[in-house]
């Protein structure tokens, strides 16, 4: 049976200011806001996003050529709606990928847009979660 299961935990450091570890020991801060260099859940999802895809296309490309830049932008707009509660909307991701001239360089550039679709139509978790609205649930425990 394979291993399915992706989880992180986090603890509370200070009000709204959390430490988040994943099981081999990284971890990062993550707050409302407040503290200047952590990181905000909203800022978390936008790197998912972008990271996701953009591991999927590097490697891909990467096997064809060395990318010269390799650099993305991920944004969205954050809507406050006391109907429907708050969400993200127009999320998009674009990506700014240059390679070396010659050979190499031109066979990484025909592949990336059909890596970038791909990593967007099947193979990045994290926006295919988005995209298909999975369902969350969140309990307590005593």
């Amino acid at each position: 049976m394979a291993d399915t299961l992706r989880q992180v935990s986090f603890e509370r450091l200070a009000n709204s200011s959390y430490e988040v570890k994943n099981a081999r020991g990284g971890s990062i801060r993550v707050g409302s806001g407040g503290a200047a260099t952590d990181f905000t859940p909203v800022e978390l999802l936008l790197a998912a996003i972008g990271t996701c895809s953009a591991i999927d296309v590097d490697v891909v490309v990467s096997r064809r050529a060395e990318p010269d830049e390799f650099t993305a932008v991920v944004r969205g707009d954050k809507v406050r709606d006391a109907e429907e509660g708050n969400r993200m909307e127009n999320l998009a991701v674009e990506f700014t990928i240059r390679f070396p001239e010659g050979e190499d360089g031109d066979t990484a550039r025909e592949a990336l847009p059909r890596a970038v679709k791909m990593s967007h139509d099947r193979l990045c978790t994290v926006s295919r979660t988005v995209e298909l609205g999975t369902p969350v649930t969140t309990t307590t425990n005593d």
